[in-house]
């Protein structure tokens, strides 16, 4: 069996825009679309277009939930939350008919379903999706014997979605792994080119690393994506067909590129001063481009099923950069090219990748796929979400960030409905309480973000709305562009969220239009909800236990810290003549990954957050930035090891390793986080006599990189101390 169809790559349109019709976000947007419209448009035939039209509130309270994930996990998710929204509804029909009791109700269940976000995104969505149901509902003017009928219908919309959803993923079970892999290899891509910039004597070193840990944060969540893809999904149907292979052997290639691309880190002010009059910096600026546009190709030959060749013959250009490299080194000045032969055997280890990940897709038979085939424990490489009844009630303490966000959305919740009731501008005065349940998130800066992307995409999407309304009179043709906007809001609801918004409130409109409410009085009554829906949600995520990134941010350093240490630690009973599994040392290296994501990812939130709440900002990007190159260089040492025997070190470097461990765990210490030792014989630490072995090349480098990275560990040691020292 195979995921690939026989095809030649011709003129194509530019490749971006042709991935993004191939990739998840534009499926998921079909998808979503179709089974949310569907229900409406075959009743519609029927004349029973009503109960269409509830059928199809319920598929899009479900749609809410069908997020990428393994397909088990999103049957479950959608199961509960039909129940809840089914519940949800019930309970609202009734609630709505006395104010005092709905307003206690938005209050507590806005509470509850807020809470869910302890058990995770998919549970959380559960919970968006409870709530969408109750403003539905409280939309819906239902007398107390069509309750039961109303939610029933609400229910059958919502099975029906998840129906079609299951559907979909079973006639093509590899296709979201597929697009979630290629959408990977395009952000290390983008990752490539931003390392290529340091290359560049152009573009600011400082400015380059900033770019730099915002797309490892990019790259970290599609690689937790895919695995949790891949992973679970093969671990649950435990099969292992060439389609699946290929995929799971092009992603553990993809990781171990990625650290090599990682472990290439130099001194570039450095290297830009020696080789300043040289072309050789211009020429691998140029090869890492090349080396992306190839990694680009890939990725549209994952999301596309299209086998092709290289277009680059990168041999040759490697070839050509030896020669600038041996030039290189003969300059006047004498300074020496070594650093840049390194940083061609990289090159060359990338471009072989990069062609590795070809001959999986233009392999005619299997064998090369079971040569390939990795002794790696995947389950080990994927989180097992607790959802045990009592994390939900240990989070009930104001020390939990979680339970801090569902009371603050419960009480702005409340101020919403209290609001919409004084200040009833039309009679879709609930969308001020579905702005705020949209906009308010955990952290001000996120809250912040989504509520001016809200603000700016419907006062857009509003004009355009107007004008289409007003220059299209042809149903026909607004039924067409309706489609088209729908289609754009999913597909781009994960991915741009303004456009998102921008395409919703014209296809929100001409809906409106359809079932007979159509007037200038419904925009100006949306764009007004909207602001005042969203000024509710700013001032209270700013006054109503507010979250700020540094309040988080000694925990998100800590276990980076801890994550390095870790894999120090297993390069440490390497170097000790120790065997580590394969397994170790890929697990250790996930978790540096992950952990330096979030503490980028919180270093960038901060930076949107009220100058006055960006406590120690240039020390955090200090860290980070110091976090990245420490990872880069243990990731150097750690590639020569994996998949070899292990070495035994001189007892220098031993004692430079345990230094290294010693300070990062002193400052784990301060900031109450765990600590890892290296345990191993004392005699291996002690110097040789007079007649020991004398020092290889290999020794020396050696030498030379823990010795830097026992720098940066002490760097960082002072860093984090001050940091430490300022927040407590």
């Amino acid at each position: 069996m195979s995921i690939f169809s026989i095809k030649t790559l011709t003129d194509y349109p530019p490749l971006e825009v042709k991935s993004f019709f191939y990739s998840q976000y534009f499926t998921d947007g079909l998808r979503i679309t179709t089974g949310v419209l569907l229900p409406s448009l075959v009743l519609s035939h029927f004349g029973l277009f009503d109960i269409g039209f509830i059928l199809s509130l319920g598929a899009l309270c479900t749609c809410a939930i069908d997020s990428p994930g393994p397909v088990v996990h999103k049957r479950n998710a959608m199961a509960i939350g039909n129940l809840c929204v089914f519940l949800v509804a019930l309970i609202t029909g009734f609630a709505r008919l006395n104010i005092f009791i709905l307003g206690v109700e938005i209050t507590v269940f806005s509470f509850i379903f807020s809470l869910l976000t302890v058990y995770g995104n998919r549970a959380a969505s559960v919970g968006t999706a409870s709530l969408l149901a109750m403003v539905f509902m409280m939309g819906k003017d239902t007398q107390p014997d069509e309750v039961l009928k109303f939610s029933g219908i609400l229910l059958a919309g919502g099975v029906w979605y998840m129906l079609f959803s299951l559907l979909f993923f079973r006639i093509r079970p590899y296709r979201a792994a597929q697009q979630t892999l290629g959408e990977n290899i395009a952000d290390i891509s983008k990752f490539l080119r931003i390392k290529a910039d340091f290359y560049d004597v152009t573009k600011d070193i400082d400015d380059s690393y900033h770019r730099l840990v915002a797309q490892q944060v990019q790259v970290s969540q599609h690689q937790d994506a895919v695995r949790e893809m891949l992973f679970k999904t093969r671990i649950t149907v435990k099969e292992s067909t060439n389609a699946s292979r290929i995929l799971v052997l092009t992603f553990v290639d993809l990781v171990d590129m990625f650290e090599q691309i990682m472990a290439t880190h130099y001194d570039y002010s450095r290297i830009r001063e020696t080789f300043k009059d040289s072309e050789v910096l211009m020429h691998i600026n140029k090869l890492l481009h090349k080396m992306a546009d190839e990694l680009d190709n890939v990725g549209f030959m994952v999301l596309s099923n299209i086998r092709y060749k290289r277009i680059n013959d990168l041999n040759k250009e490697l070839e050509h950069l030896k020669i600038e490299i041996d030039k290189a080194g003969t300059n006047p000045e004498g300074a020496s090219n070594l650093v840049l032969k390194k940083i061609l055997i990289n090159l060359r280890d990338l471009n072989q990748k990069i062609h590795n990940i070809y001959d999986y897709y233009n392999s005619s038979s299997s064998k090369l796929l079971f040569e390939k085939s990795s002794r790696i424990e995947f389950s080990k490489f994927v989180t097992h979400q607790d959802y045990a009844p009592h994390i939900f009630f240990d989070n009930l303490t104001f020390s939990s960030s979680a339970f801090k966000h569902a009371l603050r959305v419960s009480l702005v919740c409340l101020t919403g409905f209290i609001v919409s009731k004084f200040i009833a501008t039309g009679h879709h005065s609930y969308w001020i309480l579905l702005t705020i349940i949209v906009i308010l998130k955990p952290g001000f800066s996120l809250s912040k973000q989504r509520n001016y992307q809200r603000l700016i995409g419907t006062i857009i999407g509003a004009v355009v709305g107007v004008l289409i309304l007003a220059l299209v009179k042809n149903s026909t043709a607004l039924f067409l562009i309706m489609l088209v906007f729908m289609v754009g809001t999913y597909s781009f609801i994960r991915l741009n969220y303004v456009v998102a918004v921008t395409f919703m409130t014209p296809f929100v409109l001409i809906m409106l239009k359809f079932v007979g409410i159509s007037s200038y009085g419904i925009v100006q009554e949306r764009i007004l909800d909207t602001i005042i829906g969203s000024s509710i949600a700013f001032i209270a995520s700013y006054f109503i236990f507010p979250s700020w990134e540094f309040e988080q941010i000694r925990e998100n350093l800590r276990d980076v810290i801890h994550a390095n240490v870790n894999y120090l630690v297993k390069i440490g009973y390497s170097l000790a003549g120790k065997s580590v599994d394969i397994t170790e040392f890929k697990l250790a290296r996930k978790d540096v990954f992950v952990h330096s994501a979030n503490l980028s990812g919180a270093f960038q939130r901060m930076t949107s957050e009220p100058k006055s709440k960006q406590v120690r900002i240039k020390d955090i990007h200090k860290l980070v930035v110091l976090n990245h190159i420490l990872s880069s260089y243990i990731a150097m040492i750690a590639a020569g090891m994996v998949g070899k025997p292990p070495r035994l070190a001189r007892p220098s470097a031993l004692r430079s390793l345990k230094r290294s461990i010693a300070v990062l765990n002193d400052t784990n210490k301060k900031l109450h986080g765990p600590v890892a030792e290296l345990k191993i014989d004392k005699q291996l630490t002690e110097d040789f006599g007079p007649n020991g072995p004398e020092a290889t090349a290999d020794d020396n480098l050696l030498k030379e990189q823990l010795a830097f990275i026992n720098k940066i560990s002490n760097d960082i040691a002072r860093v984090a101390d001050g940091f430490a020292t300022a927040i407590l």
